[in-house]
């Protein structure tokens, strides 16, 4: 039951949501779209095929699945593509949920970008609840940017970080760590958010979908770096500080001394953080994945479309949280097909 304003009373808020491993689902990462105005090559084919509209959720059914689970307990909701900005009327979505933070049921609203649209919405970001985005900038090279993305263009993304910093939104920015790409940037780009004050994440390329021509190398193996070598590099010129600090994420956070802005390293490969998961991700299409690492996942669109009562969406989460697995199954390997065939950008960057 919901008052008349969409928000939950603290009484009607059902059992909250755990794994067979005792593990509390409090964080839940949605895509809004497939599609993207980047084609970045670990993400995506340059020529994707997207979804037909038919498959998509509507906002007001991607609203009323992110509210199912504020009710169970999730108290993070991440807001994910493609790129959700380019999503027609997705401020609507946005300041609807909005009002979970204004109840106290949800504890954080944020959003995954590449930053394109950033210059059009930070400020309406900001109103709508949002404190904290992620941008996905994984150099500083004009030129590699484009050679990367594909479709991307630098100096429009730095337009976006800008008005974000103007709107008062804290930003951490996403780099997935690309062997023989942009393995001789981390020290710049340490130096560019420290004197920004962004946090920055390295995050170890994911053995997701199949990929082709990259300027990288053409298999996931050739693009893969070991984050346990890049720490040891970086703390041969900055001093390293380990800290408790946590976002709910996978990331494990260090202090860099010399900036005084944090570094996020997020090792599925080297150093699993399986143990502590309490993240599942939702598809534009209502699929639920338990496990970004596993191909297992419930379908949650059909209980969705199949009553206005939530009572059948409600037992369809349950029983898919279930079924959620201890860890993944990523390896990198050249003489393997990728661990999961799906790209990131289907299953929610």
């Amino acid at each position: 039951m919901t008052s008349a304003d969409g928000t939950f009373p603290a009484a009607s808020r059902t059992q909250p949501l755990v794994d067979p491993f005792g593990r509390a689902i409090s964080y839940v990462r949605v895509s809004v779209t497939d599609r993207c105005d980047f084609r970045c090559v670990y993400c995506m084919s340059e020529d994707m095929a997207f979804l037909p509209k038919a498959d998509i959720l509507s906002l007001e059914e991607l609203d009323r699945l992110c509210s199912a689970f504020v009710r169970m307990g999730t108290r993070k909701l991440r807001l994910t593509g493609g790129e959700p900005l380019v999503r027609r009327n997705i401020m609507e979505l946005v300041r609807s949920l909005g009002r979970h933070l204004r109840d106290g049921s949800l504890e954080e609203l944020t959003v995954t970008t590449n930053g394109s649209q950033l210059a059009k919405y930070a400020d309406d970001l900001r109103a709508a609840g949002v404190r904290r985005i992620n941008v996905s900038i994984d150099t500083l090279d004009p030129d590699k940017f484009a050679r990367i993305t594909r479709w991307g263009r630098l100096p429009q993304v730095m337009e976006g970080l800008a008005a974000a910093k103007a709107a008062g939104l804290e930003v951490k920015i996403n780099a997935v760590a690309l062997k023989g790409v942009n393995d001789g940037e981390f020290d710049d780009m340490l130096r560019w958010c420290g004197a920004q004050g962004f946090d920055l994440t390295l995050i170890e390329v994911m053995p997701l979908g199949d990929i082709d021509g990259t300027g990288g190398g053409e298999t996931r193996a050739e693009q893969f770096l070991s984050l346990s070598e890049v720490r040891r590099d970086l703390s041969k010129r900055w001093t390293l500080e380990d800290i408790d600090y946590r976002t709910g994420g996978p990331a494990r956070y260090v202090r860099v001394k010399e900036t005084g802005q944090r570094l996020g390293l997020i090792t599925p490969l080297t150093h699993n953080f399986c143990e502590s998961c309490n993240r599942v991700r939702i598809t534009c299409t209502g699929t639920l994945y338990m496990c970004l690492g596993q191909e297992d996942a419930a379908d949650l669109r059909a209980p969705l479309r199949a009553s206005a009562d939530d009572a059948l969406l409600d037992q369809a989460i349950r029983a898919a949280i279930q079924r959620k697995p201890k860890g993944h199954d990523f390896v990198i390997d050249r003489r393997r097909a990728p661990s999961v065939g799906r790209h990131m950008s289907v299953t929610g960057g």
